[in-house]
């Protein structure tokens, strides 16, 4: 696909270190007229799977292809379109789920970021991020969907503290899991500058690269340099899950 000016971009998705295969899933998507681009703009997924060696492969591959297909096709807005894509894949994924008992429990993360111009929109489950660095700053732009990530909202333990603890990886939401999704969302689109970087990750690179590290990585090397450097850290570190980043930067 041809990307047009406006971002340079740059993914990559590695098994890790343990792993016997990879259930994270990624893609970008642009709109192919140039009428269908001033409403819809770009589109970056990523999505980290679970439920057994085929189920979580299965769960993420659906997430990305239902949810970018939807947001192609909806007439609203980006915003809706994102929404009704996260609705439609936590229902397709059940249905799969269903019509293959073996795959039972299969679910999966999902982080999608629209980009209309400079305006940015996002829409969120589970505990893949998704990260703005603007010069020496990093925002995370996703809350975690996950136990601690509570434990840390009722003050039991610090966001620090969070960042380590044993059982972070425990989701509270996820795409396919439980009866009804509510996803987190950008309510108004966040406003880009020329330099801004927007990362996304799953959990088999945050868990391993503290936030800092990926704001210096991502600062100073070109998108696929940083892809590489941040891959690198994570399974010099053990690289126990697998490891999905996703990264675009203003130009």
């Amino acid at each position: 696909m041809a990307i047009r000016p406006g971002i340079e971009l740059a993914s990559l998705s590695d098994i890790g270190c343990q792993r016997e295969n990879n259930e994270d899933s990624y893609s970008y998507w642009e709109a192919p007229s140039e009428e269908q681009y001033q409403r819809k703009g770009r589109l970056a997924i990523v999505a980290d799977g679970m439920g057994g060696y085929e189920g979580g492969q299965e769960a993420s591959r659906l997430a990305v292809k239902v949810v970018e297909e939807l947001y192609a096709s909806a007439p609203n807005g980006p915003l809706s379109a994102l929404l009704a894509g996260f609705q439609a894949a936590h229902a397709r994924i059940q249905e799969h789920a269903n019509e293959h008992p073996d795959l039972h429990g299969m679910g999966t993360t999902c982080t999608a970021a629209a980009l209309i111009g400079d305006q940015l929109y996002f829409t969120h489950v589970g505990d893949s991020r998704l990260y703005m660095v603007r010069g020496t700053t990093i925002s995370r732009l996703t809350q975690d969907h996950s136990y601690v990530s509570r434990l840390v909202e009722h003050g039991v333990i610090s966001s620090e503290e969070a960042e380590s603890h044993p059982q972070r990886h425990i989701l509270t939401s996820a795409l396919g899991a439980g009866t009804e999704i509510t996803p987190d969302y950008s309510e108004s689109p966040i406003g880009l500058q020329k330099g801004d970087v927007l990362v996304l990750c799953t959990d088999g690179l945050w868990g391993l690269v503290s936030e800092d590290e990926v704001q210096g990585i991502v600062s100073q090397n070109n998108p696929a340099d940083a892809c590489r450097e941040l891959v690198r850290v994570a399974k010099e570190r053990g690289g126990p899950d697998n490891i999905t980043v996703q990264i675009l930067r203003m130009s």
